[in-house]
């Protein structure tokens, strides 16, 4: 396959009847591939047909990966891949307005693709079962193809990306979504993936390890913890559902108007420094650890994976000290529901903001601010009674460069004494469409928002 293959941007083709496509498939619960009551059966079927396996190890141990001797910054032999390196931030506003911490840098983009077909008239997704070394169960639903620039050209020499000509190629398929995503701007810096859905054309083989699920399967598993990874929740919140509602609370360009106010009212700096000497950070032989023991450690692990293209490797990974909360309060005003974002400043954005969820915080990464530091609507959020919590589950965030990083993920119905309708500075309240509009486009929605959005979609099929 050629570079210049490799590197054309795929357009979109407008499909006006995708959207009550998507939602045909969204009101399916019964797939004409997999029951979802068999589901979990197949899933340990595939973990049984693979070896996996994930030791912690001393960095000394790492294959392929060094300190380099000037900076400290730990990288891979080829340059390739990813590298941990030092970051120091400021911010204008804040709690905390100055910080240093390491993040990973890792410039090449990835493809992140759900290849869709129709099975007896409905959208059916192609899902694989793939093992991630930090997934809390090793073993979760990701996107048909989930690669880096790296993977799917073979630095690692390993065995071919299944699925990849469906994104690379534009005779393969016809796109529905392919756009430029964010990652997580707390751990990476300026990391982005291609979110892309791509309808196939023609037969498709059905490889070992995926499997075919409609959108309502997919929501229903969505309501079960650590079962659809990361990478598929980011691409799922790029799916077209239809906009069921009019009347939301602010128009969209008023939406614009405020959130281009919100990046532009922020100073944001955030520049590369050596990882060696970093303050607040201590270097051991298995972690680098902050030194009040919050936020993350960097630790390394061996790992075999029969299922994957390369069968065993090394690499660092990035181990969250607690369990994250993340949740969008809502409320239906003029019966119309909206969530409450949150305009939120990462290190390791592009530009300064993205669109959160109202809160999104590890609680304890904040004891020590005391209740100034307290954040915003994080109480109200612990403290909901059962009643008020439309949706709850637990998801890992992304297993390949984190371990064991998992969130509270919940939407919280709230009232106007708790959650008023003109919110504090930061927030504004937006409907679901107006969310699946903006994610339509890159950077205006961070990876937990999305994940959120694909949850909100998910109430649909489960109600």
């Amino acid at each position: 396959m050629s570079t210049l293959t490799l590197g054309l941007a795929l357009k979109p083709r407008e499909d006006t009847e995708l959207p009550s496509r998507i939602a045909r498939s969204a009101a399916a619960t019964t797939g004409a591939w997999l029951r979802t009551e068999n589901f979990a059966d197949w899933l340990e079927q595939r973990r049984q047909a693979h070896r996996f396996e994930v030791d912690r190890i001393p960095f000394a141990e790492l294959d392929g990966w060094f300190f380099q001797q000037d900076t400290g910054d730990l990288v891979h032999h080829s340059g390739r891949f990813f590298s941990v390196q030092g970051l120091h931030v400021t911010t204008g506003d804040g709690a905390v307005r100055d910080w240093h911490q390491p993040v990973i840098s890792q410039p090449e983009v990835g493809i992140l693709g759900i290849l869709v077909k129709e099975f007896d008239g409905v959208l059916h997704f192609l899902m694989q079962a793939k093992m991630e070394p930090g997934n809390p169960n090793l073993l979760q639903l990701s996107p048909t193809v989930q690669a880096t620039r790296s993977n799917y050209t073979k630095v690692h020499k390993g065995a071919d990306v299944k699925y990849i000509e469906y994104f690379t190629d534009p005779r393969r398929g016809r796109v529905h979504a392919d756009v430029l995503q964010s990652e997580h701007g707390s751990w990476f810096l300026h990391k982005s993936n291609r979110n892309m859905i791509v309808e196939a054309v023609g037969d498709v083989p059905l490889h070992d390890d995926f499997c075919w699920l409609t959108l309502g399967q997919i929501g229903e598993l969505l309501h079960r913890d650590n079962v659809i990874n990361m990478d598929s929740r980011t691409v799922l919140s790029c799916a077209p559902f239809p906009d069921e509602t009019n009347g939301a609370l602010h128009s969209d360009t008023e939406l614009l108007s405020w959130f281009t106010a919100e990046r532009s009212r922020h100073d944001v700096s955030a520049v590369r420094v050596p990882l060696e000497g970093l303050p607040g950070w201590r270097r051991g032989e298995k972690t680098i650890s902050h030194e009040e023991g919050r936020y993350f450690d960097v630790v390394a692990v061996r790992v075999q994976a029969g299922s994957r293209e390369v069968t065993g490797w090394s690499q660092p990974l990035f181990e969250p000290v607690g369990r994250g909360v993340t949740a969008f309060l809502t409320r239906d005003i003029d019966g119309v529901p909206h969530v409450l974002a949150h305009a939120r400043v990462e290190g390791g954005f592009l530009d300064t903001v993205e669109l959160g969820p109202t809160v999104q915080y590890t609680p304890g990464n904040h004891a020590h601010l005391g209740e100034a530091g307290r954040p915003p609507f994080l109480d109200l959020v612990l403290g909901a009674s059962a009643d008020r919590i439309r949706y709850e589950a637990v998801h890992a965030e992304e297993g390949g460069r984190f371990l064991n990083a998992e969130s509270r993920y919940l939407i919280v119905e709230a009232d106007e004494d708790e959650a008023p309708l003109d919110p504090p500075p930061g927030y504004r309240w937006v409907t679901p469409a107006q969310l699946t509009t903006l994610v339509r486009h890159g950077h205006y929605v961070n990876v937990q928002g999305r994940t959120l959005l694909a949850c909100l979609n998910a109430m649909r099929t489960h109600t």
